[in-house]
């Protein structure tokens, strides 16, 4: 099955209320959507830091929105719909959010990336780099400019 994968090029540098990055902003928004529409999720960070930031922004997320969501090894067997993690998800998971500078190396367990560009050039270029890598494993790559 070929990976569909989107791109968001991104304008700012933090979402709405300054105290989270962008990218987890419409991280939030996409594992919110994609749970509605019953798909498993996983969101690939970078480190436990950030995981726990992405985690707290969920609980605070949209109080009529809430994303079922655990960090590895918490919530029910299984896990919630949508996973928050460093390392590989347990069971089957359809979706990926990556909010981490790379991509994992087991990316062909997933149908759907979204993935960013943020604004600053260093982050952009490792943004291009995993673009690359997708489009090197035969991946329908998209972007989407996101104007704030």
């Amino acid at each position: 099955m070929t990976i569909k994968a989107c791109f968001y090029v991104l304008n700012n540098v933090s979402g709405p209320d300054a105290t989270v990055p962008a990218h987890f902003d419409l991280a939030a928004h996409i594992a919110l959507a994609q749970f509605r529409q019953g798909e498993r999720v996983f969101v690939y960070i970078d480190d436990l830091a950030a995981a726990h930031q992405f985690d707290e922004y969920l609980w605070q997320f949209e109080a009529d929105s809430f994303v079922p969501h655990n960090l590895q090894g918490e919530g029910p067997k299984g896990g919630a719909p949508v996973e928050i993690g460093v390392t590989p998800p347990v069971g089957r998971r359809t979706v990926l959010i990556n909010l981490s500078n790379t991509l994992p190396d087991y990316i062909r367990r997933f149908n759907h990336v979204y993935d960013f560009v943020p604004v600053e050039d260093s982050l952009k270029q490792a943004a291009r780099e995993r673009f690359k890598f997708l489009r090197s494993l035969g991946a329908t790559l998209t972007t989407e400019d996101i104007s704030k």
